[in-house]
């Protein structure tokens, strides 16, 4: 893949700048290269139109510590649901892909290819619920066929631009949804095109993102790469991500924290870049953001929220950092909905950049009043000259090696 090379090859560069040794990774485990299953329980050729009845068999009967393998061909399949410790591995020439069938998809209310105010009436296609161990992975492809027209319907992306913003929310399935869950583990596996998110973790202790790949066009809406919601000790490596929105989201609504979040080693192409928010209601602490290359997202380093979801957002370090192409290389925004209401209150503090290297672009720090200020830390931070500051109700501290343009 050209495009992760040519990260990569940037992020070698962006590696070379670093003038004092690195941060400590937050996630708290001590993460190795995982290791693919000794045993597979069962390998499986493609079979017919829809493999979904013989992959869940495979799964439900594929004792914990082995793997469903996936040999050569293509597979189409519904939702799937993972058991405890049971792998799906994906070898090189295989792809997954999801049937565009929303009545595979429906949770009972005939709501799934709908818009409505709820959003929430599709199940995802695969799903880690109160799993512990496991995982993905392989070579292989996973293909939410986000652009396939649904049957009896319309395309999956299509729903979601009729359901933009003020037109209600649509109802279609994630990739894949990990919830209560512990130790899931994502190894090489290329995630693409999905309906909506491709990961979205909820309540995780434990999960690992090593080599993987998620793909889906610039122009696709809520196709978030990796967003982890209420979750701690994860950590997401040596990954190149584009999508049509967040290429990661670290969020905390009511249902708990976010922390011990490791994001290290890894190229962002288009979308919109490393974000924190918009909901952190219940607190986002302890994150290292190490070695990136942001490479084309309309926003790069993002912490985002407001009134209505705010909360502390604290103890992040985004460090080694190269940004490219951006239209907002930094926006760290307490007023991300200038027309919310509300008393949840957003604070970032103990906010540090270090060994930050970009071009042009709008470069913003915006508190909510001089009570609530960011407090933000800069240290080596470099853009061109036309890059422009826009500070406002924030204390900033600059470090030793300075930085540029200067702030006025």
């Amino acid at each position: 893949m050209t495009d992760l090379f040519r990260c990569l090859g940037v992020l070698s560069t962006v590696a070379a700048i670093a003038l004092c040794s690195a941060a400590q990774a937050q996630d708290r485990r001590t993460v190795a290269e995982p290791a693919a299953p000794r045993q597979v329980c069962t390998d499986l050729v493609p079979f017919s139109k829809n493999d979904t009845a013989r992959l869940q068999d495979a799964i439900d009967h594929c004792p914990a510590g082995e793997a469903v393998y996936l040999a050569s061909g293509e597979f189409r399949s519904g939702p799937l649901k993972m058991k405890s410790g049971v792998t799906l591995w994906i070898e090189r020439n295989a792809t997954l892909f999801a049937i565009a069938d929303p009545t595979a998809y429906d949770k009972g209310l005939r709501s799934c290819a709908t818009i409505d105010q709820k959003g929430d009436g599709c199940r995802p296609f695969i799903s880690f619920s109160k799993t512990y161990g496991g995982g993905i992975y392989g070579d292989g492809i996973i293909d939410g066929l986000g652009g396939a027209v649904a049957v009896g319907s319309t395309a999956w992306w299509r729903l979601a631009f009729r359901a933009s913003p003020g037109g209600g929310k649509q109802n279609v399935p994630h990739l894949i949804q990990i919830e209560d869950a512990k130790d899931i583990t994502f190894y090489g596996i290329t995630l693409r095109n999905a309906p909506n998110f491709h990961v979205a973790m909820n309540r995780v202790e434990g999960a690992i993102f090593w080599g993987v790949t998620i793909d889906a066009p610039a122009n696709t809406r809520n196709t978030d790469g990796i967003n982890v919601s209420a979750s701690q000790d994860v950590t997401i490596t040596q990954s190149f991500i584009r999508t049509g929105d967040d290429n990661v989201a670290i969020k905390a609504g009511n249902n708990g924290p976010t922390r011990y979040v490791s994001v290290i080693d890894n190229c962002f192409g288009w979308g919109h870049g490393m974000s924190i928010g918009t909901e952190v209601s219940s607190g986002v602490s302890d994150i290292l953001v190490r070695g990136l290359t942001l490479d084309g997202p309309t926003s790069g380093l993002r912490i985002k929220s407001d009134v209505s979801r705010g909360g502390l957002v604290e103890k992040v370090t985004y460090e080694n950092v190269r940004l490219r192409g951006n239209q907002w290389p930094i926006m760290f925004d307490t007023k991300d909905d200038p027309h919310a209401q509300g008393d949840s209150i957003p604070v970032y503090r103990q906010i540090v950049l270090r060994h930050v290297r970009g071009d042009k672009g709008a470069l913003l720090m915006r508190g909510l009043d001089q009570k609530h200020a960011l407090e933000i830390t800069l240290d080596d931070v470099r853009f061109a000259d036309s890059a422009t500051w826009q500070v406002e109700n924030a204390d900033v501290t600059v470090g030793s090696s300075g930085v540029s343009p200067p702030l006025r």
